[in-house]
């Protein structure tokens, strides 16, 4: 009883998706004994559901967060979860070729499932185990609402303006950690090579004009399509964020240069091939940078900003990236003053 309050304070203590994630799966992995423990992502591609991988941890390990690969669609959903996600039942189970026995248990949203955790054991798990299993994958999911609540932005769904700065400062500590201008690390940049994070800003071009015209009703309906086709653009690690008005910003994790150009291209491509409801064609510009973990946050924000800018003065319906702006001249790197507030 003592473990189980213990798990349940360090769940409900955190303010983060990922580090309750986690926290559930230390807790569950605990408490079932169970082999491994993942949480996972329930995808829908081409009409297709898969599994994506969000945390893991093993009896013999600690829990770890995981990095989706650019473009891996994930693992297909077995007979066994789909016959489950298509009749809304609390579990489904079965047993592999070598013995080994798997538990899904989805963590339902009225009718909806985009998230679910499974265990894996050589052992059947029994009654009681479920049980108490099934009370923890409540509190998980109960918190996940109240964090869904107060992180997303009311009109689209993506993550608001509130939970950027926190997303930001752990972005930079990551890229503090792989910097290769810090000792000890040689072998992590033979692994990760030029592999970087990112930071975009996204701005709808005149949208002022779609108000004025259409009226705001099809311009929240503008919106709302764009998060739509920024979360089906970007890649399931990216995170998204509305900061107002017609700006958004995403956070790119862990890819090349070349990566992030055809990701934010992608995206932009997606848009401006998509037809808007009345309104019909809608384009976007969009500034990019590196993030540095020798620059502060509102100066990596000022860089992007600055590349926005000048994709909507020549021409808009435009990536730009800001550290190739700079090497051709068209822009001057100078130094910001950290107590400038560019958002």
């Amino acid at each position: 009883m003592d473990s189980l309050l213990k798990h349940m304070v360090d769940m409900t203590g955190h303010r983060d998706h990922a580090m309750l994630d986690l926290s559930v799966i230390s807790a569950v992995q605990e408490l079932a004994g169970a082999a491994q423990t993942r949480i996972l992502s329930i995808a829908t591609v081409a009409g297709q559901q898969y599994l994506r991988s969000r945390a893991t941890i093993l009896s013999s390990g600690e829990a770890r967060l995981e990095d989706i690969q650019d473009g891996a669609l994930g693992e297909p959903l077995g007979p066994e979860l789909a016959s489950c996600l298509i009749e809304h039942r609390s579990s489904a189970e079965a047993i592999g070729a070598d013995g080994r026995r798997t538990l899904w248990l989805p963590i339902w949203f009225g009718d909806k499932a985009s998230t679910c955790l499974e265990l894996r054991n050589d052992k059947p798990f029994c009654s009681a185990t479920i049980h108490t299993v099934g009370g923890i994958v409540g509190v998980y999911r109960n918190f996940q609402n109240l964090l869904d609540y107060s992180e997303r932005d009311s009109l689209t769904g993506l993550l608001n303006r509130k939970t950027f700065d926190d997303q930001l400062a752990r972005m930079l500590h990551s890229a503090h950690e792989q910097d290769p201008r810090l000792p000890g690390l040689a072998e992590r940049r033979q692994m990760h090579g030029p592999e970087k994070q990112w930071l975009a800003v996204v701005d709808v071009d005149h949208f002022k004009a779609v108000n004025d015209k259409f009226g705001h009703l099809y311009g929240d309906e503008v919106l709302i399509l764009i998060a739509n086709l920024l979360q089906s653009s970007f890649r399931v690690q990216d995170r998204v964020f509305r900061f107002g008005g017609e700006e958004f910003v995403v956070l790119l994790r862990s890819t090349t240069l070349e990566n992030a150009w055809k990701i934010i291209e992608r995206f932009r491509t997606n848009v401006e091939n998509h037809e808007f409801p009345q309104v019909g064609k809608v384009t976007v510009s969009v500034g990019f940078v590196s993030i540095s973990a020798y620059e502060s946050p509102v100066v990596t924000l000022g860089h992007a900003d600055q590349a926005l800018y000048y994709a909507k003065s020549n021409g808009r319906n435009q990536a730009c990236h800001y550290d190739d702006l700079v090497s051709h001249g068209v822009l001057q790197a100078v130094a910001s003053n950290d107590t400038a507030e560019f958002f």
